[in-house]
């Protein structure tokens, strides 16, 4: 299973992510986001998901990152679009 750190733009669009996450069978944890990706102060959801990533994908999110043994690999931008 594939660990996930998913950042969003604003509070409402992780506990909105969060909803979706548990309506899919999906686990998931909010959290702060780690000071590895991030400075400011928000939340993210780690999840644990082996299909494909962009399919979790909506307007709420700001990037995916892939842990890998504590090493973050940035696998969506929401500015790649």
């Amino acid at each position: 299973m594939n660990e996930y750190q998913v950042l969003f733009f604003t509070h409402t669009g992780a506990i909105k992510f969060n909803r979706f996450m548990k309506k899919e069978a999906i686990s998931c944890e909010l959290m702060p986001v780690p000071r590895a990706l991030s400075s400011n102060c928000s939340v993210s959801a780690k999840i644990y998901f082996d299909g494909a990533i962009t399919a979790l994908v909506d307007n709420q999110i700001e990037k995916i990152f892939q842990n890998e043994d504590g090493t973050y690999s940035l696998v969506y931008s929401s500015e790649e679009l």
